[in-house]
């Protein structure tokens, strides 16, 4: 019974549970305030916390599962990311084109909260970094928020500093690049995972 896995399984849950709650939280603290301080940095760091609480949800699904459906939840997650990372660059676009106020202090201090919070689900999630492909995705999208995040405060600085709105277009337009990238190698590990289970078939 001792090497069954059954309390690593146990702890990669209770990881994932917390990562989850934590996600869904500020995906709901940072669309809000984004909303009203009218900065696509924030609504395209709140939209990649909740594309990171999907991640979870569907890493927790396949916990014990097989390779096979390890990977499609992982080839999920990235489809996920990249439909998410199109809607919010169409919003900066929209918003580039009809104008926006964004508000610095509120993007400053909500990024500055957010970054905490993924600074602990990071820390949390460092076993995940060399595991299987499921798990990886999720170290992987925690580690894409922290970069959002300081992206977001150095755009709130310098919206500040300018009074111009195009340092927080920027910084949402160049999250939603990153977010993209890391969906790639997320797609790119889910079909190497289904390779090796098509082959074992075989």
């Amino acid at each position: 019974m001792s090497n069954c896995g059954c309390h690593q399984i146990s702890a990669d849950r209770k990881i994932l549970i917390i990562a989850l709650a934590l996600n869904v939280t500020m995906f709901a603290i940072g669309l809000l305030a984004g909303i009203i301080a009218q900065s696509t940095g924030l609504i395209a760091d709140a939209l990649d916390m909740l594309a990171d609480a999907s991640v979870y949800t569907f890493s927790l699904l396949a916990i014990g599962r097989g390779m096979r459906f390890k990977s499609t939840i992982a080839m999920i997650n990235g489809s996920l990311l990249l439909i998410i990372s199109i809607g919010v660059l169409i919003e900066i676009g929209r918003r580039a084109l009809l104008g926006s106020s964004p508000e610095s202090t509120m993007m400053v201090a909500i990024a500055c909260i957010s970054l905490a919070v993924n600074g602990i689900v990071l820390h949390l999630m460092n076993r995940f970094r060399d595991n299987e492909v499921h798990l990886r995705a999720t170290w992987i999208c925690t580690r894409a928020d922290i970069i959002a995040n300081m992206g977001v405060i150095i755009s709130g600085v310098l919206v500040a500093l300018t009074r111009s709105r195009y340092p927080d277009l920027i910084i949402g337009f160049a999250i939603c690049l990153y977010v993209i990238k890391e969906a790639f190698i997320i797609l790119g590990d889910a079909r190497k995972g289904l390779n090796v289970t098509d082959h074992s078939v075989a």
